[in-house]
């Protein structure tokens, strides 16, 4: 399967929803637009994960190397919606606190409470 990938600014967040299968042969797709989304000074980022059916090891290194980019610029990385089967990776490896992770995109986007942990 493949993996599609919409960005929508909403004023200082860019929001990434991105759709499908995120594994070895889709990540380095999906890190080439979050890699030109940073150098372009959008340092605060939101993955709408709600659509994403399934994550492995090399899609996870995306979104821990968009929030160590981040953050090195003064930005956040925030998680979205993810699924109960993307959710369980993130608690398995540990990474569902180090990426904040958000019930939905509005509380993403405002900061709202942090589920998960």
């Amino acid at each position: 399967m493949s993996l599609t990938v919409h960005i929508e600014e909403r004023a200082d967040v860019v929001v990434v929803s991105v759709a499908g299968e995120l594994d070895m042969a889709t990540a380095p797709g999906l890190q080439d637009q979050v890699t030109d989304l940073l150098e372009k000074g959008h340092i605060r980022l939101v993955f709408d994960l709600a659509d994403l059916t399934f994550c492995d090891s090399t899609g996870l290194s995306v979104f821990v190397r968009a929030r160590n980019n981040a953050d090195e610029a003064g930005g956040v990385v925030r998680l979205a919606g993810p699924r109960r089967g993307v959710l369980r990776i993130l608690e398995v490896s540990g990474l569902v606190e180090v990426l904040h992770t958000y019930p939905s995109v509005d509380e993403a986007v405002a900061g709202g409470a942090i589920t998960g942990g």
